[in-house]
């Protein structure tokens, strides 16, 4: 199977550097002039996030096909760190104890990363059951990629070594559980 991993275009809360998990943006105009400039790669099947900003970016770059939307690709829950950036959790007590965790103790009133992980890469195993004979575009959120590569991707990295910008990706192979990049988006 040959995948196209693509993060969605910016938003004003990207601009901001702020946790933006389940926040419904909108890409914002800085963010659709971006991937209106880019070449993507063609593909058979799109499939989406739920969420506005990934809808948008599958829309304007692949604006003659359907798009197949899965809740299982949102992007993770990260609780009361929601819409903050790190100087705005500067001093927070709950947000010191989650980097000094390297990322993994669960967001106050939000999702585990552990749990969130494990979802992303359930989901890209059943998207790879159905779809495994043509080529396909996710149009997903950082930490979905970032949870995917990190499970399948060979050689290994960790999950913050496989950040990726907006309107950017990966071209991959699947096979055999494991993931092959074939070229950076």
């Amino acid at each position: 199977m040959i995948l196209n991993l693509i993060r969605h275009g910016k938003t004003a809360g990207n601009i901001g550097k702020k946790y933006i998990g389940m926040t419904d943006e909108p890409l914002c105009p800085e963010g659709i002039a971006e991937i209106k400039k880019i070449s993507y790669p063609a593909c058979d099947t799109v499939i989406s996030s739920p969420m506005k900003r990934c809808i948008q970016t599958a829309e304007i770059i692949c604006p003659d096909r359907k798009i197949f939307v899965r809740d299982d690709l949102k992007e993770c829950n990260f609780g009361d760190f929601e819409g903050k950036n790190y100087a705005e959790l500067s001093g927070n007590p709950d947000y010191q104890m989650w980097i000094e965790s390297n990322g993994t103790a669960t967001f106050p009133n939000g999702e585990n990363p552990a749990d969130f992980r494990k979802r992303c890469c359930n989901a890209f195993l059943e998207i790879f059951s159905e779809y495994n004979n043509i080529v396909v575009s996710m149009i997903v959120h950082g930490g979905t990629i970032m949870s995917i590569m990190s499970e399948f991707a060979v050689p290994h990295k960790d999950f913050f070594d496989w950040h990726v910008k907006n309107g950017r990706g990966f071209t991959v192979e699947y096979f055999s559980r494991k993931i092959a990049v074939l070229e950076e988006i």
